[in-house]
């Protein structure tokens, strides 16, 4: 049989033909095509005519799509539906796909032609976006080492392939630690405290995998849930153990990985000119230098912490009334926080997951993309999927099919934890439109129905934020379509839409419950809107130290020793409350090492800087849904891509440059003025 990957794929909209794809295709596939783009290449470099921008910098951009289209399709199902033959392929795979790019990078021909263009750009007639093509090409070839001679070379070249095959074992380690742990429970006194909700999903959870009554599982949906919920503290603490050890058990041990992970890093940085890691990362973000993110985080911080004591203060008044120890463990915090929340706010999850099911918040992120964008959203039951929990819509702006989007809501073995947003081929006008293809991933509790908390339906919101600045881009070249943009700008579309998430008429119109289908009650979301910085201090302290450790780590010139005890240092010189815990330990820490983050897990909190005034600018209007303001950010945000800079596309938009303040505001870290 023909090896389908390297076929015309004759499915509605150029779908990959899942049904008929193996793991044994990919590595002849891929091989293939690494031969067929390298000769293309090399005709690039070889020609005789004088460099210009469509003999080189496009040529370029071509050359490379038929790769990238099988090599999608490839590392997509290694995180969503991965198998013991998908991962050994991925092993043997990564290192040569990390070399054969390092080769056109290295290519001295190549960027000699790409460097005199960009020398000429100024006498050349290039459009905007032509001229942001062509920079961003001679940016990526310069941090990939292209200026760099003899042994330097090779030593570079020698990095990037065994980064990419430490990063994979990193993931799968990670992958299996997590597929592999359940929390097996038969009885009701090992039940206690759990919600119908989650004991219906715990069910569906042990039904899965095999097994007689309930499971809990490390999917985030489920540990946080049952953190949240169970009244047995020794349970809490069994799977509190079990979360926060993923990636340092014996047999799967990833903290040798990340020590030489951090060590290729530096001998990067150092190879380029650079003293770290962080400094050659953040030259490509708008932050531009570690002191810029110290900056950021100093102001978050201390505050973060004054607010968590008094948030302790009252977890500690509520164990005395419940009986119980005053010396609060990390798997203690959520539970007596939801028993806090209960009498301060009288918001009871239990009564509010009702109102959020799955479907519903679904049909309320298409109407919101409906009245901001014009968008409209058609399922089709005939569309090729990976996974039966997969489902697909095809996209129309003012009825006009724009792309495709997929949906991929629960947790599974096989499929990595957290949630995130990925195309199946990027969107792009030149030489012939290319509609693109969106998935969103989460790891949703699969119910009957599906019932999801306040926090799961804004990771649902802020993952079609990045859908939709996938789906969109309207720009020439997919190098620069969608979230192809600095790694502290692209968390900016996928903040903001959350906060529509929280708009009133959108809960009033589609927080039905699951059984009446009665409207939210005005009370309910009075209550929902009034919590909305309940646990801030939690939540920002567990962040603020995730980012401060990124970039303590990515600063040691020399790599660590100790990844457990660097962590604990940087810990204690922060002044870490230890009641906090880590949300995210070295050892199992893959935004780092396994997901593109390095250097640059602050993005968040510097995005929701972005968000906060982005979003003030509809609260200013007092309308959400004003149509002056939405056209302007379709056009300026959602469709600009990389096409032009982010920082002036930001404050067209806004119209000034953004300030910490609204979102220390939005967070309840300073006071509100007036």
């Amino acid at each position: 049989m023909p090896n389908p990957l390297l076929q015309a794929w004759d499915t509605p909209h150029q779908l990959p033909p899942f049904d008929l794809i193996r793991p044994e295709h990919f590595a002849p596939a891929l091989e293939q095509l690494m031969a067929e783009h390298l000769q293309a290449v090399e005709a690039i470099a070889k020609q005789a005519n004088p460099a210009s921008f469509a003999n080189t910098a496009e040529a370029l951009e071509a050359a490379a799509l038929p790769l990238q289209r099988v090599s999608l399709v490839f590392h997509n199902l290694c995180a969503s539906h991965s198998t013991p033959e998908l991962q050994a392929v991925e092993r043997s795979l990564a290192p040569k796909l990390a070399a054969h790019h390092g080769t056109i990078y290295l290519n001295q021909k190549l960027f000699a032609r790409l460097d005199a263009l960009m020398r000429q750009a100024s006498e050349l007639e290039l459009s905007e976006e032509q001229r942001r093509l062509l920079q961003r090409l001679h940016l990526d070839f310069l941090m990939a080492g292209a200026c760099l001679q003899g042994e330097a070379r090779r030593e570079f070249a020698a990095c990037v392939e065994e980064l990419a095959m430490l990063s994979a074992r990193f993931g799968q380690n990670l992958l299996a630690d997590e597929a592999e742990y359940a929390l097996q429970l038969r009885d009701e006194t090992e039940l206690a405290g759990l919600p119908p909700s989650l004991r219906n999903a715990m069910a569906e959870a042990a039904r899965q995998r095999g097994l007689e009554g309930y499971v809990a599982t490390l999917a985030r949906s489920s540990a946080i849930a049952f953190l949240t919920h169970s009244s047995r503290a020794d349970l809490r603490e069994a799977i509190w153990r079990a979360w926060t050890t993923r990636g340092a058990r014996p047999a799967r041990d990833n903290r040798p990985l990340l020590q030489r992970i951090l060590q290729l890093r530096q001998q990067q940085a150092r190879l380029l000119g650079y003293a770290n890691y962080a400094d050659y990362a953040l030259c490509d973000r708008m932050a531009g230098t570690p002191q810029a993110v110290y900056q950021l985080l100093e102001q978050a911080w201390e505050p973060a912490k004054a607010l968590f004591a008094r948030e302790k203060q009252q977890l500690q008044t509520m164990a005395r009334k419940l009986g119980l120890d005053e010396d609060i463990a990390p798997w203690d915090w959520r539970y007596l926080a939801e028993k806090v929340r209960l009498e301060h706010y009288a918001l009871d999850d239990a009564e509010v997951k009702p109102y959020f099911s799955l479907a519903n918040m679904q049909a309320a992120m298409f109407d919101v993309a409906g009245r901001l964008f014009g968008l409209s959203f058609d399922e089709r039951s005939d569309l090729p999927r990976y996974h039966p929990d997969v489902r697909g819509w095809e996209v129309r702006r003012h009825g006009q099919l724009i792309g495709v989007f997929l949906s991929d809501n629960f947790a599974r073995p096989g499929k990595k934890g957290g949630a995130w947003m990925s195309v199946y081929r990027a969107q792009g006008l030149h030489g012939g439109v290319s509609l693109p293809i969106v998935v969103n991933n989460t790891n949703f509790a699969k119910g009957d129905p599906t019932l999801l908390s306040f926090d799961d339906v804004r990771t649902l919101f802020h993952e079609f934020g990045h859908g939709l600045h996938g789906l969109l881009s309207h720009v020439n070249y997919p190098r620069l379509s969608g979230t192809r943009v600095p790694r502290d700008y692209v968390e900016l579309p996928s903040q903001l839409m959350e906060n529509w998430a929280l708009v009133p008429e959108v809960l009033e119109k589609h927080a039905l419950h699951v059984e009446t289908g009665a409207v939210i009650p005005p009370a309910l979301v009075a209550k929902i809107l009034a919590a909305q910085n309940f646990q801030q201090g939690y939540a920002t302290v567990r962040y603020a130290i995730s980012a401060l450790l990124d970039m303590e780590l990515h600063q040691q010139a020399d790599g660590i020793d100790d990844a457990d005890a660097f962590q604990a240092e940087v810990c204690r010189r922060y002044g870490l409350p230890p009641e906090a815990g880590l949300a995210h330990s070295l050892a199992h820490f893959s935004h780092l090492f396994n997901g593109g983050y390095a250097a640059g897990y602050y993005v968040y909190l510097w995005a929701e800087v972005l968000e906060a005034e982005a979003f003030s600018v509809f609260e200013q209007r007092g309308d959400a849904f004003d149509p002056k303001l939405a056209d302007s950010l379709y056009r300026h945000i959602y469709s600009a891509g990389n096409a032009r800079d982010p920082q002036r596309s930001l404050q067209a938009f806004c119209g000034h440059a953004p300030k910490a303040g609204p979102m220390l505001r939005k967070r309840g870290l300073i006071q509100k003025i007036g």
